[in-house]
This record gives structure tokens, C-alpha cells and sequence, in this order.
């Protein structure tokens, strides 16, 4: 992925690297902040590998980071990031706003949550604030996350209906996972009874909307 550059000049400004597997929103949202006088772009990133690369090789301020990309997703890339960049912050920009990914945002060591769709002032601010030190979550999605309660899926359960939402039978899923297909199919019985649907097909649909996996 091709940034502007490793190599920079102290500016006092906030650097941002922006990770988004659309190249028109990488731009959009880089063209939107460098506006603002005290943000610079200084990276892009297209995917969750390629953003924590580029946040170890330019050590952002802030990394806007989207959740759903290829390979490495938004959510562990942020882990990462947060684990290697002591200095960097992320800021999660998406389309899907969904309590589960709120949670497991935060739970991964980012500092913000906020939608796509958030005015360019609004975003610009909630890349000061969370610079500074403070959590920015969008107030909707907050709210929502308060009654969703927590994710009943334990890391297994959700491992398996990722592969049954993609229409694996128990087998195959087993053959992915290195269980026997008896584990995989209790893993699933328990999981469609967790989040109280009638197949692993309406399973992995409603963990899915909820962003539980």
C-alpha cells in the first residue's frame, strides 16, 4: 500500500494513518481531515495485516481503523496495533454499527467507536479527543449496547457459526477447526440455544447482526 511517507518533519500535528479495505473511502475520509489544520494524513492501509504494519512503521497518533476487511479484521488488527504502538490510538470508523463490535472494540484497546456516516467536523473532533487521552462512542450506539448485554457465545461457539453462516456442514467445519464433527455439532446446538434461533443458519444470522461475530 502505497502511504505518503515513513519519513516526516515534526509538524505538532496529529498523524493519521487510515485503514479501510475501500479505496474511495480511504481517500474520501483522508481528503475530509487533512482539511482541518492541526490532522495530516502520513499512512493508508487497505487491510488489517497492512494497518498494523503501517502503524509499527509510522507510529500514527491515531489509526481510523474500519472493522470488516480482508485477512487480519478491524478488531484484532486493533489488538495488535494497541499491543505494539504504545502511542497510537485507534479510532474505529464503520459502516456497521453493532453493540457486539462496540464491545469487542473496546475490549481490543480501542479508543473510539464512531459510524461512517458521522459529519466531517464531528469525526475530525473525535480524532482530537481521543489523541488526548478520552473514549469517544457514538451516544446511539452506546445506548443500544446497554440492553444488548454481553455476547453469550463463548470463543468456540463463535468460531463454528462464522463457518456455518458461511454454509459449512458440521464436517467441513470440523475438518477447519481440528474438533471431531460430534464437538462441532454440540458447539452449534449450544450456540443456536444461546442465541435462541431455530438452526445454525438463523444462528449465525442473528450473531451476525448483533456483531457477535
Amino acid at each position: 500500500m502505497v502511504t505518503p511517507g515513513a519519513a516526516h518533519a515534526p509538524t505538532g500535528n496529529i498523524r493519521l494513518l487510515i485503514a479501510d479495505d475501500q479505496a474511495l473511502v480511504r481517500g474520501a475520509l483522508g481528503a475530509l481531515l487533512s482539511l482541518e489544520g492541526d490532522l495530516e494524513v502520513v499512512g493508508y492501509a487497505g487491510n488489517g495485516d497492512e494497518a498494523v504494519t503501517e502503524a509499527q512503521r509510522l507510529r500514527p497518533d491515531v489509526c481510523l481503523m474500519d472493522v470488516q476487511m480482508p485477512g487480519l479484521d478491524g478488531l484484532e488488527a486493533t489488538r495488535l496495533v494497541v499491543a505494539a504502538c504504545e502511542s497510537t490510538r485507534v479510532l474505529i470508523v464503520t459502516t456497521f454499527a453493532k453493540p457486539g463490535y462496540l464491545r469487542q472494540a473496546l475490549e481490543a484497546g480501542a479508543s473510539g467507536f464512531v459510524v461512517k456516516d458521522t459529519p466531517a467536523e464531528q469525526l475530525a473532533e473525535a480524532v482530537r479527543r481521543v489523541h488526548a487521552g478520552s473514549r469517544v462512542v457514538d451516544p446511539a450506539l452506546a445506548e443500544a449496547s446497554l440492553f444488548e448485554g454481553a455476547n453469550p457465545l463463548s470463543e468456540r461457539e463463535r468460531e463454528v457459526l462464522k463457518y456455518a453462516g458461511d454454509g459449512l456442514t458440521a464436517p467441513a467445519i470440523a475438518a477447519e477447526v481440528f474438533l471431531s464433527a460430534g464437538t462441532v455439532r454440540n458447539l452449534l446446538s449450544a450456540a443456536i440455544g444461546k442465541v435462541g434461533a431455530r438452526n445454525r443458519t438463523a444462528a449465525a444470522r442473528i450473531a451476525q447482526d448483533k456483531g457477535w461475530i
